[in-house]
């Protein structure tokens, strides 16, 4: 008799549509459809010129090809702290409060397998980011859903989880702004949730890796700078979307250094680190962000917004316009007939029938359903060619019902 394979955790690691988007957009394509892929969230930049002269000169240095330290150089550390110091005021020890990771994402899939045993429970946001429930299912690790609702600006309120479900977790992990959804925080509400965890006992995690990509004069902030928070929280932060190396595979986790020391000794028995050329462009690429009068690409995605949102306006569909983050995140339009339309139904007819491709909202988590996640990853002539395509289909759409 054959023995399964793959472990039946596998089948516990989060939604499936994303591969159905995928599968949508081959069809899409395959019949001749220009399809204008806004379900991703890469961005179609690449870093400044100056980042990428750094990583060419430092892929020539036979240095590079050494092995590099598995919780990250000296010198991406240093400057990490430093920029820290010097965006959010915050002082971290490079050497015991600050770990570079493959990617945020690569800490975020390994962390409850360094804070959890199995059986533990870990409170994270619904809708909330894929790889927050994945990486609990890897552990063995329960859920415990914290629903963000339009009616709270999509913020969490903490009192929503029950004291004993609070007592049981071991961490409770948010991103503000956070993806899918760009709503922004005030210092009060970090306060608040570190001031909850300190009571409980819970470690906060905090993933702000949108943090240079606040608009309308609003910058991200950073938990750390919240005193008293380095003893129970740490925050993950990543150069793939605000500084656009995100093929490059990089990013860092600061905070308490029991959380951050827990995560170190767990992946140094997994990989050896990050390129050390990658490193080397990293820490150029965060003088750079040090500089006087440094905007990085924050503008660029707030022109391409304020852009999409007024054009998918004035096709009819109303989208409240995020404080932060590369998305938006849009209610489905729902037919005259007074039928619902499911998220999933509403973007694949949109993709066929468009050829715009998006996200549906369950894909991150029930609390999602209902909405769509649209990336701003093309110039504002393909969003707005996006929206004119959607104002051709809308009316039928909504009169025909979904």
């Amino acid at each position: 008799m054959s023995k399964p394979v793959g472990a039946a955790k596998l089948g516990r690691l989060g939604s499936s549509v994303f591969a159905e988007v995928a599968s949508w957009r081959s069809r899409a394509e395959a019949s001749g459809i220009d399809v204008i892929d806004l379900s991703i969230g890469s961005p179609d930049l690449p870093p400044s010129e100056r980042v990428m002269r750094a990583l060419s000169e430092a892929a020539l240095d036979p240095a590079s090809y050494r092995y590099p330290s598995s919780h990250g150089s000296e010198l991406f550390r240093r400057k990490a702290a430093e920029w820290m110091r010097h965006r959010f005021g915050v002082e971290l020890d490079p050497d015991e409060e600050l770990l570079a990771l493959m990617g945020s994402q690569d800490g975020l899939a390994h962390l409850a397998l360094a804070l959890c045993e199995p059986g533990d429970a870990a409170i994270v946001p619904d809708p909330g980011y894929p790889v927050y429930a994945a990486s609990l299912a890897l552990a063995g690790a329960e859920p415990i859903l914290l629903p963000l609702k339009a009616g709270n600006g999509f913020l969490p309120d903490p009192d929503l989880v029950p004291d004993e479900a609070w007592e049981r977790a071991r961490f409770v992990l948010l991103g503000l702004p956070g993806n899918p959804i760009g709503a922004a925080s005030s210092r009060e509400l970090l306060e608040a949730l570190v001031a909850k965890c300190r009571r409980h006992g819970v470690v906060l995690v905090h993933d702000l890796a949108y943090s240079e990509m606040g608009y309308g004069g609003y910058r991200p902030i950073s938990v750390l700078s919240v005193p008293g928070a380095l003893d129970v929280a740490v925050e993950f932060h990543s150069m793939s979307k605000s500084f656009h190396m995100a093929g490059c595979r990089l990013g860092f986790l600061a905070g308490s250094r029991e959380a951050v020391g827990a995560l170190r000794r767990l992946k140094a028995n997994i990989d050896y680190g990050v390129f050390g050329a990658v490193q080397r462009a990293a820490a150029e690429a965060l003088d750079e962000a040090m500089e006087p009068g440094y905007s990085g690409f924050r503008h660029i995605y707030e022109s391409r917004r304020d852009a999409l949102v007024r054009a998918l306006g004035e096709a009819g569909w109303p989208v409240e316009p995020p404080e932060a983050t590369m998305f938006l995140w849009a209610a489905v339009p729902q037919p005259a007939d007074g039928a619902r339309t499911s998220s999933r139904r509403f973007a694949e007819r949109l993709l066929a029938e468009t050829g715009v491709a998006v996200v549906p909202g369950d894909a991150f988590g029930g609390e999602g359903e209902g909405y769509v996640r649209i990336a701003l990853v093309e110039d504002e002539a393909r969003l707005i060619e996006a929206a004119a395509r959607i104002a051709r289909w809308l009316p039928d759409y909504l009169q025909e019902g979904g």
